[in-house]
């Protein structure tokens, strides 16, 4: 296992084929201040340039909060024009792991609140357990949700359900999250879950995972027609790639394929 760390809150562990972003931030509930967000942003540059990672699961370190949000304490002390300056900076951390080019699982133990939830719902799956706790309360202190909130618990719940929830800036447990959407698996242990889940995604093609998470990206909200040429395309990329061909001839002579990843 190797691990690499961005500035002092973010930290990059890759066991074979799959990587560990981890939120590093403790004593803070890894509130995300600008530093935070500068090195998450740097860490998913770095993990998108490697071929070597398949997935990723995005992690915490601390006992209690996967991410409790922007950072408030900071936040309080900026000016308007402060504010402006920072926002790029932030949204780069968000987008940083929206736009990760291999799958991504979110592991959500304890408060996943506002843009601490928005990080998990950038995932492609979320893994919880039974201490999450997921909302997005940014109309409560007089803000909306800046990290792609609006946007993606719409696509996950629909447009009334998110509605609901971000109107009321309520917080949502476990049991209910998964009832309704806002996380995909229960686990005994969410960061166990979500490795354990990157480990059965990680044994296949990574030419064929980033095409299927492209194809399903980019066809998402257009319709049939559309999507299914975004699907064609994403096709094409992918069947004539090496790994097709290893693939093919793995099944055929009844073994493991390896990938050569092109």
């Amino acid at each position: 296992m190797s691990e690499q760390r961005f500035g002092e809150f973010v930290v990059v562990r890759k066991d074979g084929y799959v990587a560990e972003l981890v939120l590093d931030r403790p004593k803070a509930m890894n509130a995300v201040s600008s530093e935070m967000a500068r090195s998450l942003g740097a860490a998913c540059t770095a993990l998108a340039a490697d071929p070597s990672v398949r997935v990723t699961a995005l992690t915490s370190s601390n006992d209690r909060a996967f991410c409790v949000g922007a950072d408030l304490k900071e936040r309080n002390s900026f000016t308007d024009a402060e504010l402006v300056r920072q926002r790029p900076t932030a949204r780069a951390a968000y987008t940083g792991v929206l736009e990760l080019p291999m799958p991504t699982v979110a592991a959500v133990h304890g408060f996943a609140l506002g843009g601490g939830f928005e990080l998990a719902l950038s995932c492609d799956v979320i893994v919880a357990d039974a201490t999450a706790v997921v909302g997005l309360p940014e109309v409560s202190v007089g803000v909306i949700p800046g990290g792609g909130g609006t946007q993606l618990l719409p696509r996950r719940v629909g447009a009334a359900r998110a509605a609901e929830l971000i109107f009321t800036a309520r917080r949502v447990a476990a049991e209910e999250a998964r009832e309704l959407g806002l996380v995909d698996l229960l686990a005994e242990d969410a960061r166990t879950g979500a490795l354990e889940l990157a480990g059965r995604i990680a044994v296949n093609s990574p030419v064929g995972l980033r095409s299927a998470k492209k194809a399903m990206r980019l066809g998402q909200g257009l319709d049939l027609r559309a999507g299914l040429e975004v699907e064609d395309a994403a096709w094409r990329a992918t069947a004539f790639s090496g790994d097709r061909a290893e693939g093919v001839a793995a099944f055929n002579e009844k073994r493991k394929p390896e990938w050569p990843g092109e």
